[in-house]
């Protein structure tokens, strides 16, 4: 492989952020997929807004990239207000969390994501905040702590999480509003993918669109990353479009095959095939693959559930017939 396409593989998170934020949409009409959440979405915005108040609290829970972020956003806009965006491990003390909550206006939203990752401390603060709009301070400690109460305007909060099984129920409870983001369908990908071309002024035939958006795991940020890996290769080479043939030979520099399973998922098929049918625990995956637990569980094994590559059983993981067949053609290849 030419130094040239080593080079252009190589982008920094940063500049990602930045590009996916760039096609985000801005508007309900314009968010493409979730249309249950859409349907709903519109409801509820459009009576916040006849009644002139806020929205109640929101949890959006879901695998990474699938458009918690820019649904949070669309919100605020839908409502004409401001959002204030945060994660939880940004969060670190109970001051941190009152400093924002008493700068909110009313009305606002206040967008934290990875929201499971907040400390039980930091979520009681939430509890008052969220139901009656009320910060308790406590001041002092031992028989000689006093408890001050502030009043804040009414606001609402948009809670997002990969892990909502992590969340106490005592705050999951208090989300009136809770949505499940579900993997989008090859053809809703190919829409956003056809929208982010003529953004990015650059075209893009057909097959082309369906071969992207079959190999991105379902995900709209894996797709428009895909996409900019493929412009890359084009632009390279100085073709005015992007052609299915360029794509496939993209994929294949980049390691990706046609189900969009990368080295590290093959890997995890490939031992779950060895197994011959015997379960494969989590731990034993995790040390095979010098990957945490939690990278496993919950960016890797979403799909491979989803897309029926593997089976989860109480003791271990399992291949089904279809991850058989893709390891079978991948030795005779």
């Amino acid at each position: 492989m030419s130094n040239v396409y080593n080079n252009i593989t190589k982008l920094s998170f940063s500049e990602d952020k930045e590009y996916e934020k760039s096609l985000r949409p801005k508007l309900l009409k314009d968010y493409i997929g979730q249309e249950r959440i859409k349907n709903n979405l519109d409801v509820f915005i459009s009576a916040s807004n006849l009644r002139n108040e806020s929205i109640d609290h929101i949890l959006l829970f879901g695998s990474p990239g699938l458009g918690k972020t820019t649904l949070a956003f669309i919100i605020a806009n839908e409502l004409k207000t401001n959002i204030k965006v945060t994660s939880a491990p940004m969060i670190e003390k109970n001051g941190d969390l009152i400093a924002l909550l008493s700068n909110l206006k009313e009305k606002e939203i206040l967008f934290i994501d990875e929201i499971h990752r907040l400390s039980p401390q930091l979520e009681e603060i939430l509890y008052t905040a969220m139901e009656d709009y009320r910060l308790d301070i406590i001041i002092g400690s031992g028989s000689s702590a006093q408890t001050i109460q502030i009043d804040i305007p009414k606001f609402t909060l948009i809670g997002a999480t990969t892990k909502v099984g992590s969340l106490s129920m005592s705050l999951r409870e208090r989300f009136g509003i809770q949505f499940r983001m579900e993997f989008y369908k090859n053809s809703e990908l190919e829409e956003i993918l056809l929208i982010a071309s003529k953004k990015l002024n650059k075209n893009i035939d057909s097959f082309a669109l369906h071969e992207i958006a079959k190999r991105s795991r379902g995900t709209p940020r894996t797709a428009l990353r895909f996409f900019k890996r493929v412009r890359d290769f084009s632009d390279v080479k100085y073709e005015t479009f992007i052609s299915v043939e360029r794509v496939i030979d993209s994929f294949e520099l980049l390691g990706i095959d046609t189900y969009g399973l990368n080295d590290l998922d093959l890997t995890i098929l490939r031992r779950l095939v060895e197994a011959k049918g015997k379960p494969v625990g989590i731990k034993t995956l995790s040390a095979l693959l010098h990957e945490e637990i939690e990278t496993i569980e919950h960016l890797i094994e979403p799909y491979l559930l989803s897309t029926g590559f593997i089976e989860k059983t109480a003791r271990g993981r399992i291949a089904t017939q279809k991850s058989y067949e893709i390891i079978l053609n991948s030795k005779v290849n």
